[in-house]
């Protein structure tokens, strides 16, 4: 059939195995959120944005439906939010945060990854302080948008930074003003295409190809892992 045809073969592998580790953390997203705030999304805000980003990955909308029925189901999947942070190879910090039904399950298999390529989980708490968190937003960018009114009219809300790069806008502030910014925006008609919460190393380190090769091991065993939503690093 050819290497056109292998090609687009291989694309679309990709795509479905990129796929088949996102939905299932955009769907405990929603029905952490339903659980939390109930499951009308025009009342909970946490469920909106959660709803959100997960169409902006194109999630079908029975997966969605799906995922906050379950919330409310009597037999429902009790996901925790539990968060870990570790030391990797080269000293390479790392913070992780996962969403579970079973603690005793994601600790061991969190613990394992550090162990076998050289490095251990620390007390919670320990790198905390080395990371900021932030409300991130993405949107369109307009052709009758004027930036600097916008940053203007978002600044009693909280934000922070506003930033353009090729038509998509950027804003972001403190992770304790992301229910005043996503209110902002929505006062605003803005369609946000993504929002949620993420974590910067405040002291960015550079690490050589050679001290990559294992940190690029023990990134790929905690990304593969079904049980983590996201992770950070102190990578520059």
């Amino acid at each position: 059939m050819g290497r056109a045809f292998e090609y687009r073969r291989a694309a679309k592998e990709k795509r479905w195995g990129k796929m088949s580790r996102i939905f299932p953390r955009l769907a405990k997203a929603i029905t952490l959120a339903a659980k939390e705030g109930g499951v009308d999304p025009s009342m909970n805000a946490k469920l909106r944005t959660a709803i959100q980003n997960a169409k902006a990955q194109n999630m079908p909308k029975d997966n969605i439906e799906s995922a906050i029925k379950r919330a409310s189901a009597k037999d429902a999947e009790n996901y925790s939010e539990v968060n870990y942070e570790g030391k990797g190879p080269h000293g390479v910090l790392v913070f992780i945060e996962s969403a579970t039904d079973n603690t005793t399950r994601t600790i061991a298999n969190v613990k394992s990854y550090f162990n076998k390529i050289g490095g251990a989980l620390v007390p919670t708490g320990s790198l905390e302080y080395m990371f900021s968190r932030k409300a991130i937003f993405e949107f369109d960018k307009t052709e009758e948008m004027d930036l600097e009114e916008l940053e203007l009219e978002l600044i009693d809300a909280g934000i922070e930074e506003i930033d353009e790069h090729e038509n998509l806008v950027l804003v972001s502030g403190d992770y304790t003003q992301f229910g005043n910014i996503a209110k902002a925006l929505e006062d605003l008609k803005i369609d946000v295409k993504k929002a949620n919460l993420q974590r910067f190393a405040n002291t960015p380190v550079e690490f050589t190809e050679e001290q990559m090769v294992a940190i690029d091991k023990l990134m790929h065993k905690i990304e593969e892992d079904d049980d983590v939503q996201a992770f950070y690093t102190n990578i520059a």
